[in-house]
């Protein structure tokens, strides 16, 4: 676990999972993997594998050594729905979820497809444990009693909340946030249909890195949409009408949005303003009035004002606009 997360948008991260492959144009710069890949070979070093995708049933446990409430992002150093983790260890990922109502889980997925299926085999396996064993039993118990089990097979830990306590609890559980990556037209708009059909409390978009105008969105039953350019060495380029787009329409749409950052080769040249590593065509470099300083473009003071929106997911009662001051770092959810 990471405490005090450099991510913008969460509070910790939580990686029982380690390493991914690529599947999309989104991971080509993919920071973890840069990361990762640093230590291979490495005696005893976590990443001593390199980016090699791998379970971690040792780190399955920790959330639930944790007291002080915080929003978790679920595997930044991997995709909790890739083809090489079993359906039974994602049922043991959310059987620590459920166990730990005093956090928020945020899951970010490119395997968008997944996700639904996922939720149809719980239901299979939730209904097969009715017709062996417990028939007189609620489907909300037996949800909750599969994935204690998944728990328990995966790092042996007996003392979760019963399933009789966990069901109260709802279902779909009520702190995970589900969201998938939404990079182009392409490959990043079919995925928002799979998450859309996918039971969550909350659903949220990553559109980053932003590598094209994606166009119109339909954002129903979409919660909370982050935004944001390509980062680290290569980054390519994000002209700044494609953020401001997705901003207008969550506007529209009445969806919170968290523009994360510009990213190191931001455009925007009738505006007078470059990312930091952004080569400028010859015919615009006279229009450029200012580089970003921040290598990301991740300081919400260097950016144009209509752009300086970092909202979070809220409850009916919240407004959604807050100072800048304020909205830095999300606070622990209460």
């Amino acid at each position: 676990m990471s405490d005090n997360s450099g991510i913008e948008w969460t509070d910790a991260t939580w990686n029982p999972v380690r390493g991914c492959t690529k599947v999309s144009p989104g991971c080509k710069h993919c920071y973890a993997e840069t990361f990762a890949e640093r230590f291979r070979g490495v005696p005893r070093h976590p990443y001593e594998q390199g980016f090699d995708p791998m379970l971690v049933p040792h780190k399955l446990a920790d959330p639930l050594k944790w007291k002080k409430p915080r929003t978790v992002f679920v595997n930044s150093m991997s995709d909790l729905f890739q083809d090489v983790v079993p359906d039974e260890y994602v049922a043991a990922c959310f059987g620590v979820m459920a166990a730990c109502s005093q956090h928020t889980f945020q899951v970010l997925t490119k395997r968008a497809e997944r996700l639904p299926l996922w939720f149809e085999w719980l239901e299979k396996e939730a209904l097969s444990e009715r017709e062996e064993k417990y028939e007189d039993y609620p489907i909300d118990w037996l949800r909750m009693h599969v994935i204690q089990y998944e728990v328990f097979r995966a790092c042996g830990r007996d003392d979760l909340p019963s399933p009789q306590k966990l069901k109260t609890r709802g279902w779909p559980l009520p702190n995970v946030h589900l969201g998938v990556s939404v990079e182009d037209r392409k490959y990043g708009l079919p995925r928002i249909e799979h998450l859309r059909r996918t039971p969550a409390a909350l659903r949220f978009l990553s559109i980053e890195p932003l590598l094209e105008h994606i166009g119109e969105i339909d954002l129903n039953g979409i919660g909370w949409v982050i935004v944001g350019g390509e980062s680290g060495l290569g980054a390519r380029s994000c002209d700044l009408t494609w953020i401001r787009s997705v901003v207008r329409q969550c506007r529209e749409q009445g969806v919170p949005v968290f523009v994360k950052q510009l990213g190191a080769a931001a455009s925007d040249p009738p505006n007078g303003l470059a990312g930091r590593s952004f080569s400028v065509p010859r015919e615009a470099a006279k229009l450029i009035s200012l580089r970003l300083k921040s290598p990301k473009g991740g300081d919400p003071s260097e950016w144009p004002d209509d752009l300086r929106v970092r909202e979070m997911p809220r409850k009916p009662e919240e407004k959604t606009e807050r100072p800048m001051a304020q909205i830095q770092r999300r606070a622990a959810p209460r």
